[in-house]
Formats: structure tokens, C-alpha cells, sequence
């Protein structure tokens, strides 16, 4: 297998370094456009996201937690004409044969995913997370650790659900918005907004998701 590229050297990025690494990949090192190239640590930083064509051997990811910055930088990218991404899945990660899983996604140890379900592009489900049967994650949301996603649930583009909350069955999280850490949803949220508490209720604005 192809050694792997991981953009972006946060604390995040580290931890996906381990997920390459239980997933039976090397890594080669990583890109970040905030530090100069060296060691850093146990790490090889090698040089800004740019310089992703000086290792045509290698396969990418992008281990950038907000999906707004994310997005940005994949967007950057394909322009640039990378299409080496790669999807890291934990071997111990339960799913059925029928759940379909987009390029770039990053599913971290303990996942459990039932039924019917679709997983989009650069998605990130982080440690212990349960995808109920028939849900839709769509490209670019960050669901954060011990997260619970009951059936039928939809996140579209961008959402971002943090630590331990919990969604209950049919609820849509419209593009853009946040449930902050604990929150329990029990009523669709409009775009681009923040809800926190329990039930969930409306925070903040957020900018578009865009």
C-alpha cells in the first residue's frame, strides 16, 4: 500500500497519524501551511500543502477538524489537480456491506455504522460513534467523539455535531450548522446556526457554509 500524506499538524493530525498507522499504512509525514518544514517531535513536517506534488507515490488526507477550513483546503487542492485521496477506516469499525463511504473519510476507532447508510466525502467520525440505519452524512461534517446518531438522521454539507451529543430519529441538520458538546436534537436545525443545551435550542449564527 501507498504510504500516506496527512494535511494538516494539530493535535487531530496526530491522531490520525495513529489511525494510519493501526490501519496497517505508513506515513510519510505531513503538510501544514502554519509551520516550517522539520521535525517536530516523532514527526516529520515536510513542507507546506503546496508541496503536495513532490510525492506523486504517496496518498493524502486531510485531517483538519472544522469542515469549513476543510473544505477549503480540499477545494484548493483539486484545483492544484490532486485526486490521490485516501479513506482510513479503524479495523475496529463495525458497519454492514451496505453502507458507502466517500474519498477522504476518516472513520476513527470504535465507529459502529448499521444499515443503508451513506458516509460522503471527507468525513470525519471520530472516536466512538454510533450511525443509526438509513442516515445520511454528506460531504465535509465533523462529528466529534461518543456522538449518537439515531435512524433516519441527515447532516448535509458542513454540519458539525460535537462531543457526546445525541440526535434523535428523522431529525435533518441543515448545511452549515453546529450542536455543541452534550446537546441532545430533537427538532430539524436551520443552516448555518449553532444549538446547544437539552432539548437543543438556537445559539448563535455561524457564516455560510461555503
Amino acid at each position: 500500500m501507498k504510504p500516506v500524506v496527512i494535511i494538516g499538524f494539530g493535535g487531530f493530525g496526530r491522531e490520525i497519524a495513529w489511525l494510519a498507522k493501526e490501519c496497517g499504512r505508513s506515513v510519510l509525514g505531513f503538510l501544514d501551511d502554519g509551520i516550517e518544514p522539520g521535525r517536530k517531535g516523532d514527526y516529520a513536517v515536510l513542507g507546506h500543502s503546496s508541496t503536495w506534488v513532490e510525492y506523486p507515490d504517496a496518498e493524502f488526507v486531510v485531517a483538519i477538524g472544522n469542515p469549513r477550513v476543510r473544505r477549503r483546503v480540499v477545494e484548493r487542492l483539486n484545483a492544484e489537480g490532486m485526486d490521490k485521496f485516501t479513506t482510513l477506516i479503524h479495523p475496529s469499525v463495525r458497519m454492514d456491506d451496505s453502507v458507502v463511504i466517500g474519498e477522504g473519510a476518516l472513520i476513527c476507532a470504535g465507529c459502529i455504522a448499521t444499515v443503508d447508510i451513506k458516509i460522503g466525502r471527507h468525513v470525519i467520525l471520530n472516536l466512538n460513534v454510533t450511525v443509526g440505519h438509513d442516515d445520511v452524512i454528506e460531504d465535509f461534517v465533523t462529528v466529534a467523539p461518543m456522538v449518537a446518531l439515531s435512524g433516519n438522521v441527515k447532516l448535509e454539507s458542513g454540519v458539525e455535531v460535537g462531543t457526546g451529543a445525541a440526535i434523535r430519529q428523522g431529525i435533518a441538520m441543515s448545511s452549515g450548522s453546529m450542536l455543541g458538546m452534550g446537546g441532545v436534537l430533537t427538532k430539524d436545525a436551520d443552516p448555518n446556526r449553532v444549538y446547544i443545551g437539552s432539548p437543543a435550542k438556537p445559539f448563535k449564527e455561524l457564516p455560510e457554509f461555503i
